[in-house]
């Protein structure tokens, strides 16, 4: 396997009190361009936080974490765990997260303009995108005008829009109902493998952890394969 993201040996604990709490034990994956991949579990579980240590929000008490073969603990090292999360990781997470005083179009831009896209290339982009998860004629408006599941797609075309090598998604159809959570998995789906995308979603949902091509359950901290 040609692996975009390698992890080894991941564990991850806190403290409660004078107890030493552990989260993750000993994580192993490997994750190659295109893979689809999806992990189940109860709630504490530890999913989120391996989720979190993935892109960079957390990290690991020990293991290590590389993408495209640098490690993680060099940008920790260098200062630089921002440009990590910019130019690697796209999330989505259960709630959406616009920017309440941009449209749909403009929230979709920011992460291409941080990148150095001019204006009107990520504008262009941003169309582009929203008109593939069916938002073209939404695209001005703002995060108040939209439906719950309208706003989770504009956060799924704003992850997807810089081209991440790895799209990280956090219990994403958690706040939405049955027809809206058909509509994202499909978008989910069709942009996943139009774009041949690196996903790894944490899910509760049975139907959006069918779709991914591999399955992990974890229990206690402890990841295995379905």
């Amino acid at each position: 396997m040609n692996s975009i993201l390698s992890v080894k040996n991941i564990k991850k604990s806190y403290r409660d009190g004078e107890v030493t709490v552990n989260v993750i034990h000993d994580i192993n994956m490997e994750l190659a361009r295109g893979d689809f991949v999806s992990i189940q579990g109860a709630s504490g579980a530890g999913k989120s936080t391996f989720l979190s240590i993935l892109g960079a929000i957390l990290l690991p008490d020990s293991g290590t974490i590389t993408i495209n073969g640098k490690n993680l603990e060099d940008y920790s090292r260098e200062g630089k765990i921002h440009e990590y999360r910019k130019n690697h990781i796209g999330f989505i997470f259960q709630s959406h997260y616009l920017m309440p005083d941009f449209t749909a179009m403009e929230n979709v831009m920011i992460p291409l303009l941080m990148r150095g896209i001019k204006n009107q290339a990520a504008k262009q982009k941003a169309m582009e995108i929203l008109s593939k998860v069916g938002l073209k004629e939404r695209a001005n408006h703002y995060p108040s005008q939209l439906s719950g599941g309208e706003s989770q797609r504009v956060a799924v075309a704003r992850a997807v829009a810089p081209e991440p090598d790895i799209v990280l998604a956090d219990e994403p159809t958690g706040n939405l109902d049955s027809h809206n959570k058909k509509i994202f998995i499909q978008v989910l789906e069709d942009l996943q493998k139009s774009r041949d995308l690196t996903v790894l979603v944490v899910t509760h949902e049975q139907d959006l952890a069918a779709a991914a091509g591999r399955r992990y359950f974890m229990k206690d901290g402890y990841l295995s394969q379905m």
